[in-house]
């Protein structure tokens, strides 16, 4: 089964509950599309992520978003009336012809891609363009609710209401939010359903049992260092340890817009060789610091603008981690700690009482460790991911089940392989017969998928339908958290270039590596045979895409080349073929190569476009070039 996911923004580093319903799901042999409205805002990546078989998809550059507009609007499936309701009901703040925009490119994305149901993690932005993709695509949807969405982010309860009424079923995170939700949305009651957040617990092992060396008792907390987490009380609570002697330290994990008021509050408090700011932290050595604490505490709270924690995840990681949990009564937590079983509750915001249940562990090593132990039981028979996944796996069915009301458009056959080719940026006057030879493959029925490697500020006046069909290379970000996190694949393409004799130059090396690395994961997907550059510059990207997945390439050679001509002919030693107009290039590769006359002749910009639309000209010597040219990019994808 194909199921679709849509995210306002992806991936947070805080949320990897997502990711451990996705990985579930993979396991499970589902085909997963991920989409993302938002570029994430960070590089910094848990390592589980790079687990995920299905790369992230995002919203294309505004300019080539108001092509999708355009086409939906000739279609006749624009929603119009939609729109114009949601600017009167909710008014401008709810940007609903923005949502409407998004909307347009990912209904035919996943319509195109077969997805009949798709799901929405959190009642926000990307839950508001379901209400529009569902208008135009008649694709069904479902959402899950975490708390702080609906309960304050969203802002309006009659658009919670409509968001519900529209989506399939709704899940939320525990029963207490299931019972709020409900009251909010009666009329939406019965598709109400409470699935916890799941944990994978294979990678979540037990700490060794060893002996723990004398020292003082580490206390942990891990959240983003806002107001609802609590980082103020515990910081009181930590000065009521020390007043009272203790042999302790803290550690909090994580960052945010408090984290100089709780530095000052460290220092004023006399608590500098007490705790410590960790600053954000890698999943893994999030996971290193739960397994070697003593005690987890989360004080959580519900700060000025009724915001507040419903069913932090770190707290069934510690318990998972067979960590002893400090926390409040509030919201979904008490359906995670068991009070005086896997750890006490307090009430929320009271100091005191947190001081005097931390007081209480730090006496007992052996209440510790039997506290710790009921934690992890409760992790495996409650919250573990194989077991959370199965009542929403029964709701997907339901959903997927629904017919979609609009005609779907053939899915391409997954046994087909395509051409991947590599566009270093468009419209590009360096390539001004790029159109006419991407018109030629279409025609000729050619599988292609057009990679563009630097996206457009603005489009031309006249743009050709056909851009609707490239794909850009994601945010920088999203780029260089790919390169982060594949160190090892870094060095195999930075010792590759150590070892040629003729090197390209470093910057430009190291752009085209970061493509190429960010390539790999989305050429995977689309079942690519082959690899063609349409210069020399994204030849460097072929040739580690050649490295990295070991795939046949080609290129064409541009009349003046932006490499050396010693570097190019090192690299076209990698090529099945391509083409030149270099006729002594021609002679000496032969096989393989094509004489291109479109690179010796004026451009498009030398002639005037009007002029080469009027006379109809194709330098090339028309179809013939273009047909055989055709037949050889389909010879080397068929031999992949």
């Amino acid at each position: 089964m194909q199921l679709g996911y849509l995210y306002s923004r992806y991936p947070v580093i805080s949320q990897t509950f997502c990711d451990m319903e996705m990985l579930e799901l993979e396991r499970r042999g589902y085909e997963l599309l991920i989409g993302s409205v938002h570029p994430p805002l960070t590089s910094l990546r848990h390592e589980h992520f790079l687990r995920l078989r299905s790369p992230v998809i995002y919203a294309p550059p505004t300019p080539v978003l108001r092509l999708w507009e355009k086409k939906i609007r000739e279609d006749e499936r624009w929603p119009e009336a939609l729109i114009e309701r949601h600017e009167r009901q909710y008014g401008p703040a709810y940007k609903a012809e923005l949502r409407a925009r998004n909307a347009s490119y990912f209904a035919e994305l996943f319509t195109q891609r077969g997805i009949v149901h798709f799901h929405v993690h959190f009642a926000n932005r990307a839950a508001h363009t379901a209400l529009f993709i569902k208008q135009i695509a008649g694709i069904s949807f479902s959402i899950t609710a975490h708390g702080q969405d609906f309960m304050s982010d969203l802002g309006r309860d009659d658009l919670l209401r409509e968001i519900c009424a529209a989506a399939e079923f709704v899940a939320v995170e525990t029963d207490y939010s299931r019972e709020l939700m409900q009251k909010r949305c009666p009329e939406a009651a019965a598709k109400i359903h409470r699935v916890y957040n799941g944990l994978d617990l294979a990678h979540l092992p037990l700490p060794p049992a060893e002996e723990r060396a004398p020292g003082p008792v580490t206390i942990l907390s891990i959240g983003r260092l806002v107001a609802f987490k609590g980082f103020e009380i515990l910081l009181e609570a930590c000065a009521e340890l020390d007043r009272r002697n203790f042999d302790f330290r803290c550690q909090i994990v994580g960052d945010g817009p408090l984290r100089e008021k709780l530095a000052k509050m460290i220092q004023s408090l006399g608590l500098k060789n007490r705790v410590e700011l960790c600053g954000a932290l890698s999943q893994a050595d999030v996971f290193a610091r739960l397994q070697s604490c003593d005690i987890f505490a989360l004080a959580s709270v519900v700060d000025d603008d009724g915001a507040s924690d419903v069913f932090p995840t770190v707290i069934m990681e510690a318990m998972a981690c067979a960590r002893p949990v400090v926390s409040t009564r509030l919201a979904g937590i008490p359906e995670s700690v068991v009070d005086n079983v896997t750890g006490f509750l307090v009430p929320a915001g009271d100091w005191e009482a947190l001081a005097v249940a931390l007081d209480r562990l730090i006496r007992d090593r052996a209440l510790r460790t039997r506290m710790g132990d009921a934690g992890r039981k409760r992790a495996e028979t409650a919250f573990s991911v194989s077991r959370t996944i199965v009542p929403l796996l029964e709701l997907f069915e339901v959903g997927a089940s629904v017919a979609t009301s609009a005609p779907l458009r053939p899915v391409l056959n997954p046994a087909e392989k395509s051409v991947a080719y590599l566009i270093d940026r468009w419209p590009d006057k360096n390539a001004p017969f790029l159109e006419i030879e991407l018109t030629a493959l279409r025609r000729n029925n050619v599988s292609h998928v057009p990679f563009v490697l630097s996206a457009p500020n603005k489009l031309p006046t006249k743009t050709p339908e056909f851009v609707m069909d490239f794909e850009y290379l994601p945010d920088a970000m999203v780029v260089e958290a790919e390169w982060q996190a594949n160190q090892i694949l870094v060095r195999e393409l930075e010792t590759m270039r150590a070892n040629q004799k003729h090197r390209p130059p470093s910057d430009l090396f190291l752009q085209q590596a970061r493509a190429a690395l960010m390539l790999r994961r989305i050429v995977r997907a689309h079942r690519i045979g082959h690899v063609h550059a349409t210069s020399s510059r994204t030849l460097l990207c072929a040739v580690m895409l050649r490295q990295l997945l070991g795939l046949t390439i080609s290129v064409t050679v541009e009349e003046k080349p932006l490499l050396s001509e010693a570097v190019i002919l090192e690299a076209l030693d990698q090529c099945a073929g391509g083409r030149t107009a270099d006729r002594e290039l021609l002679a000496q590769r032969g096989r393989g190569f094509l004489f291109d006359q479109t690179l010796d002749k004026p451009s498009v910009n030398d002639i005037g476009p009007w002029l080469s639309r009027k006379a109809k000209i194709e330098w090339t010597g028309g179809r013939t070039f273009w047909q055989e040219w055709s037949e050889l990019l389909t010879q080397w994808t068929r031999r992949a």
